[in-house]
């Protein structure tokens, strides 16, 4: 009995050695080279000029008489692959199509199992390293098509992405990140998949990234971009599976690059409700800095109300949250009053009203203007203009924009500072807040810009500025 078992294995691993053999037949030496070869060059040919009927006749010749070609190259397969995909477009048949998708399935395997039995070469970087990161891109492709081609199950089309990762380790392409996302995401909301692997596969990736980001110059932005998309679909269970270093690698830098109170208010909400611990030293370090801030504008604030509510009835209506009706209060006072000093005051308490708490933004810097005017030589509504366009900033279009925003507010904080003394210390404090937003010299460069030269802000700023650049 032992004896048979052994000849059963025996006559198995002939048959799978013969089928081996067969899907990676070369026409080297072979009594049909010529047949091949000819077969081979006309199609290649005809795909550079896109006549894929006549590419796909004589692919399909070359293929059955040499699926390997001469044992140096790959294209019978994935030559294949890309008419079987062309073929696919055009069908509308279900059965017809299934087939075709079977087939393409089968010419990456066969070009993997090929490359993994050695009958394949690389002609360059024939190791097992090469071999190893072509077999890589191979199930990376497969992946990419499974996923946006082939509609194939998703426990399958994760496998191959797995076997990208396995073979390639950090030269596995970047279009894998995106597949994987959306899989991911589907299978641990339907309890396909656990928490612990997707952790597993996420920080892979993202080392994946970062390695090819740091190292890869012609495809680094192709990197950034996709691991930045792969981070945008797991925000839908990103809540459920990281933990809080995850969420701040994501989130400090946002703030960081922001300099909003805004966002580091919402940043520390965020942290602290993924279990992030107020002694952990980067939360506290945040919850000082938004302690200093609130104490500082809560004074500010404080102080900006005393000095511009002169009139009683004004005050009554602010305290009650009757904006509207505080500026016709206020407009009332300014009407009658001649000392210019508190007419100007008053003026900016109605810009200040306008902009914070009724969102009418070039209302507001209009009347900040008019208060500039009455009382010539005070820095406060230049102040006031340039939080105007800080808090607008990031509502004004593309990163680029937002930054020549940022511009034209530390424009009005020097001007402010440079005629008024007494807003300097403050200007200063809001200046250097500012200084990493402002544009890069590369992005400016790419857009055909210069330090020094002049250009318009847009959004409803509408102000020139002249760049200055990291």
């Amino acid at each position: 009995m032992k004896h048979l078992s052994l000849f059963f294995l025996f006559v198995s691993s002939v048959l799978l050695s013969q089928q081996l053999n067969a899907q990676c037949n070369t026409w080297i030496n072979s009594p049909t080279q010529n047949e091949a070869e000819n077969a081979h060059s006309i199609y290649r040919q005809a795909m550079k000029v896109n006549d894929f009927n006549i590419a796909f006749e004589h692919w399909n010749i070359a293929y059955k008489l040499a699926p390997a070609a001469d044992g140096k190259r790959d294209s019978h397969y994935t030559d294949g692959i890309e008419l079987l995909k062309q073929k696919l477009e055009k069908t509308t048949d279900e059965a017809a199509r299934a087939d075709i998708k079977s087939q393409i399935i089968k010419l990456y395997d066969e070009a993997i199992e090929c490359y993994k039995a050695g009958v394949i070469t690389l002609q360059k970087n024939n190791t097992k390293e090469g071999i190893n990161e072509k077999i890589g891109f191979l199930y990376g492709r497969k992946a990419y098509d499974m996923f946006y081609y082939l509609n194939s199950p998703y426990d399958a089309n994760l496998e191959a992405i797995k076997k990208s990762i396995e073979y390639a380790g950090d030269k596995a392409e970047y279009i894998i990140f995106d597949p994987w996302a959306h899989i991911v995401v589907y299978d641990f909301k339907n309890n396909v998949i656990q928490k612990p692997e997707v952790i597993e596969y996420y920080k892979r990736l993202s080392d994946i990234a970062s390695y090819n980001i740091a190292n890869n110059e012609e495809l680094s932005e192709g990197y950034q971009q996709s691991k930045a998309a792969m981070d945008y679909t797991l925000g839908e269970i990103e809540g459920e599976v990281f933990d809080c270093q995850y969420f701040k690698e994501k989130l400090i830098p946002e703030y960081e690059e922001s300099g909003d109170p805004s966002v580091l208010k919402r940043v520390i909400a965020t942290l602290k409700s993924q279990g992030c611990d107020s002694s952990d030293p980067d939360i506290a370090k945040l919850d000082k800095e938004w302690s200093k801030y609130a104490t500082e504008e809560n004074a500010r604030l404080l102080a900006e109300y005393e000095a511009n509510n002169p009139a009683a009835a004004a005050k009554a209506a602010y305290d009650a949250g009757k904006y509207s009706e505080a500026i016709e209060k206020y407009n009332t006072a300014i009407s009658e009053e001649t000392d210019k000093d508190k007419k100007a005051t008053m003026l900016l308490a109605v810009a200040s009203i306008e902009f914070r708490k009724l969102n009418l933004y070039s209302r507001a810097r209009s009347t900040a203007y008019e208060a500039a005017k009455v009382n010539p030589g005070w820095g406060r509504p230049y102040m006031l203009i340039g939080d105007m366009y800080g808090h607008t900033a990031r509502s004004c279009g593309d990163s680029w924009t937002q930054r020549l925003a940022i511009l034209a507010a530390m424009d009005k904080y020097s001007y402010a500072k440079s005629i008024d003394n007494s807003v300097a210390s403050e200007a200063n404090d809001r200046l250097s807040k500012y200084y990493g937003s402002i544009p890069e010299k590369a992005e400016g460069h790419m857009r055909g810009v210069s330090e020094g030269q002049s250009v318009n802000v847009g959004c409803w700023i509408g102000e020139t500025v002249k760049l200055r650049f990291k």
